[in-house]
Parts: structure tokens; sequence; C-alpha cells
């Protein structure tokens, strides 16, 4: 089964151009049904600069480097263990991936250093158009929840560092399954957790491969496209695009009011 993909860095991570916010549906948004829920990717909420962070600071003349090595290292052992059912949950697999590439670019930093480094994950930092978003997709009356890759503990932990609890109705993430998108039962947690059909989730990505696999399982999906890259080849278009959550709360409102 398929369940994940390899990528480069987060921050160069394959997503669509804004070239507008209205694009033409692959026929899954239908006028007929409202969206009630959003189901968000961790990446359009919290920033992953903000993970990188240490590395940039402790090792900055190999930092980009290290970063994309590590990034793609990480995806491509969620994608292999994935094929063969050999689970390891999402911080692990970061943690293998960042020994690999350590080694592979030839630093040998302290045990202090490596745990300075995960620790990026403790201390993601939010976009700033977060909590306004969040507020007015909740005055619009829609359940807000997470569907990531990461575990629960690393979402929950965000959350409170970024002071979203009253923001989120749920958090969902694959681990639950020891699973990882985008594979099909993966998507399939969040109509089974919100108790919606797969039509009333509005599915927000960061990544094209996120993207090609909510609108394979179904889910009206908003691309927040903050890095401007291409759309992959896969034969999935988003139903709308913008480059911030701002772009995302008018897409709902417009499609709403219809």
């Amino acid at each position: 089964m398929i369940r994940a993909i390899d990528r480069k860095a987060f921050i160069r991570m394959t997503s669509w151009g804004a070239a507008s916010l209205l694009i033409p549906s692959s026929g899954f948004l239908s006028s007929d049904i409202k969206i009630k829920a959003v189901a968000f990717d961790a990446f359009p909420i919290f920033d992953p600069g903000s993970i990188f962070k240490p590395v940039n600071e402790l090792m900055p003349a190999q930092a980009k480097q290290l970063i994309e090595l590590w990034q793609a290292r990480q995806f491509s052992y969620q994608w292999l263990r994935g094929l063969a059912d050999k689970y390891k949950n999402f911080l692990d697999i970061a943690r293998d991936a960042l020994d690999f590439a350590l080694t592979q670019s030839k630093l040998n930093p302290s045990t202090k250093e490596r745990e300075l480094i995960m620790a990026g994950y403790d201390n993601m930092n939010i976009w700033s158009d977060v909590i306004p978003a969040l507020q007015a997709i909740n005055k619009e009356g829609l359940r807000i929840s997470f569907l990531s890759n990461m575990t629960a503990k690393m979402l929950h932990r965000g959350i409170q560092n970024s002071n979203l609890t009253d923001l989120f109705d749920l958090v969902i993430s694959t681990d639950e399954k020891r699973i990882f998108k985008p594979s099909a039962e993966a998507y399939q947690m969040a109509v089974e957790q919100l108790k919606l059909k797969k039509q009333e989730i509005l599915f927000v990505p960061f990544a094209g491969w996120d993207l090609a696999g909510a609108k394979w399982f179904g889910y009206p999906t908003f691309w927040v496209n903050r890095s401007g890259s291409l759309l992959e080849n896969l034969d999935a278009e988003p139903d709308g695009s913008g480059s911030t959550l701002n772009d995302l709360v008018e897409f709902i409102r417009r499609h709403n009011k219809n």
C-alpha cells in the first residue's frame, strides 16, 4: 500500500502557484453540499522553517544541504516502511533519517546537539495568518481538525505551544492506525471521527502528494500554496487554491453561500 512519498525540504515542497483562488473542480465539491468541517495537514498551520531553526543555528554552512537530505530520506523511509509493512512513527523515522543525513554529510554533532536538532519538532511555530483564519472558520460554524502523519503528541504539543487549544475540535493522527497518508485508510479516519460524509470535509494539504491522495480518496480540497511550486502530474487538481489561509476562508464563505 502506498502511504507516503519522498520529498525534499518542507520549505520547497511540491505546491501549486496561487494563480487563482477558484480553479476548475474535479467534481467532488458540489454546490449542493455544504462544507461542515475542515481537516488540515500539519504544515498549512505550522511553519516548517521553525523546525529547522536549530540546524541553521548549529551548522549554518551545511544547513541547507543537510535539511534537504534529512527530509528526503525521512519521507523515503516512510514510503519504504509503508510498502514493507514495517511501521515506525513519524518522529522515530525523522530521527533515523537525521542520523543517516548527518553520516552522509560527514557531520558528527554531539548527542546534545542531535537532541537540539530533533527538538525543533517540539517548538513548531504557526504561520502568522493561522489564528485569525481559524477564528473565522469557527465563526462560520465549521468543525476544525488535523489529519496528519505526525503523532498525536506532536500535534497536541504544537497546539498548546501556539495557543490553539480552543480552535481545534479534533486531532487525528494516522499513527493511531500505524499508517501514513496517502493511504486511503488514513484519509478515511477523518470521515469516521468527524462522522461526516467525505464530501462535507474540506481537506487542506501543504504538499502536492497529499493533495493528490486526498482527491483520489474523494475529499474536496483547498491547496494553501505558501511556496508557489508547480502542480504535480498526478491527475488531481484542487477545488481551490490560494497563498494564505485568508484565501481559504474566502473560499469556504463563497462555497457555503451557494
